[in-house]
């Protein structure tokens, strides 16, 4: 997969507002200063350590921007999982994460208070969805899904150009889906044992490969197999569910092994089996923004907010 090239302004075009994002991460945290069209003024780059010494360098940095050159609008893409109802007490909370220290963690109320500008908070596979949508292999789609495999199995689903709303936010990584025969294995998901995550995820990769790391996994190793199944099951239920037009699958996962997407591709027809027409070119491709999907996620976020 070749990412699509982000362009750098060392100088702040005179009169184009500017949007600021933040992108959390379990181990890192992305901040970006952009213009509307994604080109990138200033990023920064804030290990995710304590919440407290976190989030107040994240302050240093958009403060120092808020002062100069200024911003419009912030978006703020979090892991999860997180509060997204905006009538509730607690929203912009990180919630029942199982990153330590962090649960109840308030990100999107108190950064939303400090710079007193629109502000956007949501999951941050669902920024990494919007960003697809608005530069990269999602444009001139309404009803797609953004999977990433990872550490984790995360969905960002889109209906209707917006992420889905409810309850809750997508969780779509974990849910169970059947196995394949004889497959008893128990799954790593410490919530749900043998949900996709707990199946196709990385980190359960690597628990099932032992001693073999999951880069030097050969395409024929059988766990590819299980792997397989289960994320084109997840795909047949997103088809299924919300008629996605597509449905890109990046990560380090999906990255690292480019023979797993025509399997899901192949595996999904063979589910569907003719019930619903599916377009003759494929549904499941690469993302288009590699590794900037990340960090544009909050940027195309508040971009919406201005738009708006």
């Amino acid at each position: 997969m070749t990412a699509l090239p982000v362009r750098s302004l060392t100088v702040p075009p005179a009169g184009v507002p500017l949007l600021a994002g933040v992108e959390l991460g379990g181990t890192k945290c992305v901040c970006v200063l952009a213009t509307a069209d994604g080109s990138f003024v200033a990023q920064s780059v804030v290990p995710t350590v304590r919440p407290d010494v976190t989030l107040g360098a994240i302050e240093g940095i958009l403060d120092g921007w808020r002062d100069a050159p200024g911003f419009a609008a912030l978006g703020i893409a979090s892991f999860g999982p997180v509060r997204l109802d905006a009538r509730a007490s607690d929203w912009g909370f990180i919630t029942s994460t199982s990153k330590p220290g962090w649960q109840q963690t308030d990100v999107g109320a108190r950064l939303r208070a400090r710079y007193a500008v629109p502000t956007s908070f949501d999951t941050d596979v669902n920024g990494a969805a919007l960003a697809e949508a608005r530069w990269g292999a999602a444009k001139g789609l309404r009803d797609f899904a953004y999977v990433t495999m990872g550490t984790g199995v995360g969905v960002g689903l889109i209906v209707h150009g917006r992420p889905t709303r409810g309850i809750g936010h997508c969780e779509l990584g974990h849910m169970r889906v059947p196995r394949l025969a004889g497959d008893t294995w128990p799954g790593s998901c410490p919530f749900h044992g043998d949900c996709v995550e707990g199946l196709a995820s990385g980190t359960a990769i690597g628990a099932r490969l032992g001693a073999v790391p999951v880069a030097e996994a050969s395409p024929q190793h059988p766990v590819w197999d299980g792997v397989v199944e289960a994320i084109a099951q997840l795909c047949q239920v997103v088809v299924l569910a919300a008629g996605a037009g597509r449905i890109l699958i990046g990560g380090g996962v999906a990255n690292g092994q480019p023979f797993l997407l025509p399997r899901i591709e192949d595996r999904l027809r063979a589910i569907i089996a003719g019930y619903v027409e599916l377009p003759p070119e494929p549904i499941v491709t690469a993302p288009a923004l590699g590794d900037t999907a990340g960090p544009l996620g909050p940027i195309a976020m508040a971009a919406m907010l201005v738009a708006d």
